[in-house]
């Protein structure tokens, strides 16, 4: 008898009988994949109604309901508990998605030293053996009787030895090498991640067991596997960077124990992760000096202000057609901010190519930038360099106006602990800022005020 199948889309995770190359419930194109159906479970009662006297689930007033504020541990990883939104949850699912190589294995194994300090944790490993797992915590420097590891891919197995050793938290690496054995589908297919999904879900919810999960990603760079997996989870956690680089960052894409706008930032080293507790010092590291097209902004990352460089490089195009390309910063917004300087600012940019790069993998998505790009926009087509002491933080109207930003004495006091001396802000908010020792505040009140200040000659 030939298995029925049914066909899912891998975007949003509904079930359809048919292929269609539109997913007709998110819209998605080309998502639709064909897997196994799944085994019915037989229904309660043979879908007859309950009989009397047969006990049901009830429901409860959600005044009689308890509202106990949540229990959190640390990880001992400073950087992964501010992200967390100040630790891990006690009996919360966090799914931890990254590239291949990116260091999730090596962050995961290395909250163990920690957590088995007080807790028992059990690292289940689809990828590595035993042997290759006690290599890589040897590395580490993780050794601790409470670190139970495992090799096993088989849901029920892994099942089983949780019911075994009673761990507080477990890890799997990864969910798509998970499967369970009475789906017919192989392990990573849309079913399968789903099923073991859910099978972890109510194990972090029944019984009070936190849960890391390690995901992959796709060539778009979102969690492989049907996009209502991270619908499941409490947190979603990317781990970002380039395997060619020393530096990786940590944010989460959601959260339901605290913000979503927290970043943590980790250095790869041959003994492991290190945090780096002041990424700013990172971010610009290196940075030339006297080199026209490059300019300095403060960011608020969460609660952290953050300083990151802009670079900019405007030339004449040989095409007709100007090229525009942009590298952290969105496209739109860069096209824009060509646009004001061409109308607002006398720049006639308009016949050449422009390409902006945020420096050490940030992508700057807030206004504050604005200015900062538009500086170093102007600073390269004029060929002029931009003091490397100055600061640039505002947001660039359609008008060439410039509007004030939040948190803007946080941000210029992250400035001058940094060592700047200069730093251009809204002219309309300078008055009421307090100015710390050692930091001349330039109020400017539109783009071209502010190319004069940053690109005239200093004493």
């Amino acid at each position: 008898m030939k298995a029925k199948t049914m066909f899912y889309c891998t975007e949003c995770g509904n079930e359809t009988p048919k292929w269609a190359g539109k997913c007709p419930a998110c819209g998605a194109w080309n998502t639709i994949v064909e897997q196994p159906e799944l085994p019915k479970a037989a229904a309660k009662n043979g879908g007859k109604a309950p009989k009397a006297g047969l006990s049901a689930r009830r429901a409860y007033p959600v005044s009689d309901l308890r509202a106990d504020e949540e229990i959190r541990f640390p990880t001992g990883m400073g950087e992964l508990d501010r992200v967390l939104g100040g630790g891990a949850v006690k009996g919360s699912l966090v799914l931890v998605g990254g590239a291949p190589g990116i260091g999730k294995s090596t962050l995961m194994l290395q909250i163990c030293s920690k957590l088995c300090e007080f807790s028992k944790v059990l690292y289940v490993s689809g990828e590595e053996s035993e042997h290759q797992l006690k290599l890589r915590a040897k590395r580490l420097r993780v050794e601790s009787s409470s670190l139970l590891v495992i090799s096993e891919t088989s849901l029920g197995d892994v099942m089983e030895s949780v019911a075994l050793e009673q761990p507080d938290v477990l890890i799997v690496d990864s969910i798509q090498t998970l499967y369970n054995e009475a789906l017919e589908s192989p392990a990573g297919s849309v079913s399968q991640v789903k099923d073991c999904t859910m099978a972890l879900m109510q194990l972090a919810k029944g019984q009070g067991v936190t849960v890391f999960v390690i995901g992959h990603v796709n060539k778009e760079g979102s969690i492989a596997g049907p996009k209502v997996l991270e619908h499941m989870v409490d947190c979603v956690l990317y781990f970002e960077g380039d395997r060619h680089t020393s530096y990786r960052i940590l944010r989460a894409a959601k959260n339901r124990f605290g913000a979503t706008n927290e970043i943590g930032v980790f250095e790869m080293r041959d003994e492991g992760l290190a945090e780096v507790e002041n990424p700013s010092e990172m971010l610009l590291s290196g940075r030339p000096d006297d080199a026209p097209g490059t300019c300095v902004t403060c960011v608020m990352e969460g609660m952290r202000p953050v300083l990151a460089e802009i670079q900019a490089l405007v030339v004449t195009s040989a095409a007709g057609n100007p090229r525009r390309t942009s590298n952290g910063f969105d496209y739109n917004r860069a096209a824009m901010l060509l646009a004001v300087l061409e109308k607002r600012g006398g720049l006639k940019v308009s016949a050449c190519d422009a390409y902006l790069n945020i420096i050490g993998g940030l992508y700057l998505d807030e206004p504050a930038a604005d200015l900062a790009a538009a500086v170093a926009l102007a600073s390269s087509y004029l060929d002029r360099p931009i003091p490397g002491d100055l600061v640039a933080i505002g947001e660039v109207g359609l008008t060439g106006e410039l509007r004030t930003v939040n948190q803007l004495a946080q941000r210029i006091s992250e400035v001058r602990r940094l060592g700047f001396r200069t730093c251009l802000v809204p002219a309309h908010r300078a008055e009421s800022l307090h100015a710390p020792q050692g930091l001349q505040l330039i109020p400017v009140r539109n783009i071209g005020e502010a190319i004069r200040a940053a690109l005239r000659p200093r004493e």
